[in-house]
């Protein structure tokens, strides 16, 4: 069987769920594995890394931020998975658009991707600010956020719905 080393991008774009599915007339699969969960009680909130990758932690104490990749679990439906296209935020005044140009919930492949403010990492578990995931969602990856790689720098366009003025330089 071979490895296959899958950028972010790739896995937005091809993977199909936690499970190995084969794309329609390809014979290529993909699997992913879930690393651990969110956890969130009262104003604690954290991520928990499953026991056998908690070696996997080492040094991410030395960053402020954390990139985390997780499942949409809670929305995982095939209506919501069949969901192409919505009105950005729910706000109907937005345009219709398609899902791979916002950040719905609704996606074919629920994956979502935050940045978020690391506290302390003790162990196996990252304390974090917040995060825009329920209870329990399932992480299935997490990289360090570092500016220079992470950021677009210049030549930044949005879209007009969008509250954020634009920038460049």
């Amino acid at each position: 069987m071979k490895i296959y080393t899958i950028s972010i991008l790739l896995i937005f774009s091809f993977l199909l769920s936690f499970k190995a599915y084969s794309f329609q007339n390809s014979g290529e699969f993909f699997k992913i594995y879930p690393i651990g969960k969110v956890k969130k009680k009262g104003d604690s909130t954290c991520i928990k890394i499953l026991d056998r990758y908690s070696n996997a932690l080492k040094g991410m104490n030395e960053f402020s931020h954390v990139i985390v990749v997780y499942w949409f679990n809670k929305n995982d439906t095939p209506e919501k998975r069949s969901i192409l296209q919505v009105h950005p935020r729910g706000n109907k005044e937005n345009p219709m658009t398609g899902v791979f140009a916002c950040r719905a919930p609704v996606r074919p492949n629920l994956i979502a991707l935050t940045v978020c403010k690391i506290i302390s990492v003790k162990r196996n578990i990252i304390y974090i600010d917040k995060i825009d995931a329920f209870d329990e969602s399932t992480v299935i990856d997490l990289k360090p956020y570092i500016p220079r790689l992470d950021s677009a720098r210049k030549d930044i366009r949005l879209p007009q719905w969008l509250d954020f003025p634009l920038i460049n330089g």
